[in-house]
């Protein structure tokens, strides 16, 4: 049984939500974009820093406000706090190793008691039990149809991504095809990416 997109995204606000693979930047820029309000983002200080003017596409940049701490852990404390605060409609933070179900859940309950909504960029294989969904991000292959309109089309197209829902606390998972419609500002779904 497939899962109706619309009844996933946009995220549950107040939630913690995570996402990994390689499109997961393009991803939380996304969620960035349709916050109505400011959005912290909050990564490790030996990352390179989000440029957010680099969001442009996806997002105001005004309403990016980001900072950097020495460790995850500091890192996760920053976002725990921005949370709690209910200053931030979406704090989003950049982490390189796994996160344990304590800590998963201490962003949980901050972030419902801040009314604001969390998102964890991680590396794979690195969630926590705590959150309520975590996607997987990737470049998809172009559609069919479109090779066929487009013949110089081949293999990945960069305005295309494969969504996966691969945790999801109210149990259904699925997968989409999507792109994002920057006049618009919306999400579009192309297919479902089994279809």
């Amino acid at each position: 049984m497939s899962l109706p997109f619309s009844s996933i995204f946009p995220l549950k606000q107040a939630r913690a939500h995570e996402v990994c693979g390689d499109a997961g930047l393009a991803f939380a820029a996304i969620n960035a974009g349709l916050a109505r309000g400011t959005v912290v983002w909050v990564s490790e200080s030996w990352r390179p820093p989000v440029n957010p003017e680099g969001l442009l596409p996806y997002c105001d940049p005004g309403k990016l406000l980001v900072t950097r701490a020495d460790s995850q852990l500091n890192v996760l404390a920053s976002m725990e706090t921005a949370l709690r605060s209910g200053a931030a409609k979406l704090v989003i933070a950049e982490i390189s190793g796994s996160i344990g179900l304590t800590e998963g859940r201490r962003l949980q309950l901050a972030a419902e008691a801040g009314g604001t909504t969390a998102m964890l960029l991680i590396p794979d294989g690195a969630g926590s039990n705590a959150a309520e969904t975590r996607w997987r991000c990737s470049g998809a292959q172009v559609p069919r149809d479109t090779r066929q309109n487009h013949p110089r089309q081949i293999g990945h197209d960069s305005t295309h991504w494969r969504w996966s829902l691969i945790k999801n606390k109210t149990g259904t998972l699925s997968d989409w095809v999507v792109r994002w419609d920057a006049a618009a500002h919306r999400v579009i779904v192309v297919s479902e990416a089994g279809g």
